[in-house]
Formats: structure tokens, sequence, C-alpha cells
């Protein structure tokens, strides 16, 4: 546990000079006596990828510690949507219209409306979900003016087998021509990266918490 605390203040010590970079501890697999710690230091923002996970750690842990916010980091099927409202206060992987219509309906009857990022697919991946970069403008307006939601920034996943700085560049710049100003890329291998070319949420897991089983 000593080395989860060390390995969060020397991350929070690199980025503590960027005063709007939201630093995203991805916490999945990862059981809450490894993450307490973190959350003891005073850290609000953990990051879950799967739904069924994230409800039987976070549920009661978000009530005794009413400031954290929960980030959702992976896929979302439109049938686990129901259980992701009010749970998760950010959904960085919002990738299709049909996504975006269910989450409208259930921010409606939840009376509750995440944050979300448009995960673009910023490498052409066919394995990757994401909105193509053609479609994104448009993709974008929909969201907005169609189905009410609260858009705040852009995400991707650049390749893993390649340089990721063309791929954040290139995020900046269509961050840039929608008028948003939160951009979430950058792991725990190129976040510094990253930040130089303008992320402003980075999700970093194993070097924080270590390797994964």
């Amino acid at each position: 546990m000593e080395n989860v605390l060390k390995n969060y203040n020397l991350i929070k010590q690199e980025i503590s000079k960027k005063k709007n970079v939201k630093l995203v501890a991805v916490s999945k697999t990862f059981p809450i006596s490894h993450i307490l710690p973190v959350i003891n230091e005073g850290h609000n923002d953990f990051g879950e990828n799967k739904v069924q996970e994230a409800l039987e750690k976070w549920a009661s842990i978000k009530q005794d510690f009413p400031n954290i916010k929960l980030h959702l980091l992976g896929k979302l099927q439109t049938n686990k949507v129901k259980f992701v409202l009010p749970l998760f206060d950010y959904i960085h992987s919002l990738d299709s219209l049909k996504l975006a219509s269910k989450i409208s309906e259930q921010q409606i009857k939840k009376n509750f409306k995440p944050k979300m990022f448009i995960q673009v697919n910023i490498g052409n991946e066919p394995q990757k979900g994401g909105v193509d970069e053609a479609d994104l403008e448009n993709f974008y307006r929909k969201c907005i003016e169609e189905f009410n939601l609260k858009i705040i920034g852009l995400m991707s996943i650049p390749p893993f087998d390649k340089d990721s700085l063309p791929y954040f560049k290139k995020m900046n710049e269509l961050s840039n021509n929608l008028g948003l100003t939160e951009i979430s890329m950058g792991m725990s291998n190129d976040y510094l990266e990253a930040i130089k070319q303008g992320s402003t949420f980075i999700r970093i897991g194993s070097k924080i918490f270590g390797s994964r089983d």
C-alpha cells in the first residue's frame, strides 16, 4: 500500500504545475482495500471500465465519500445505461447515436446529467469503438441539439503500436474546431506527452496501483 501512495504522490507532483489537468486514477480490477489509501489522501476522481464491477465496488463508498467522482472509461452497452446514472459522474466513451439516445432517456428519468466525452476512433482501428473523424461534427451537433447531452470534450485511445504524438495533436485540433475545452487522453505510458498536446483528463492505472493480474 505504501507503494500505491508513493506512486500517486509522484504523479501528482509531476502534474502539479498544470492547473487544468485532472488525474483520473483508473481503479478497474483493484479491490477497494487497494484504492482506499488514495481516497484517504483526498483524491476524488476514479475510473472504471465495467458497470457491474463499479456498482459492487463504489455504490456504498460514494455515500461515505460524497466528493468522489466516478468516470466510466470502458465501452457502454445500451442495456447497461439504466445502471450507470447517477453512479457515474462522467462517461468517457460515448460512441454511437443509439447510446446517446438511451443516455438522453435515462438522464430525464433519473434527473441526472453526466458530463460526457465523445470517443473518437482517432487511429481508424476497426476493433476499437469511437466516432470516425469525418462524422464527428455532425455527431456532436446531434448529441447537443437532439439529445440535450452535456458534452464537455473528446476522448481517444491512440494505436498501441504507434507513436501517440500525431494522434494527440490531431485530437487537439478536432477539439479546437468544435470549441470544446476538455480532452481525455494519455495513460500510464504517455500522459506527459498528452498534457503537452492539450489533454485535460489523464487516465492512469498501473503507474499508480501496479500491474493487474
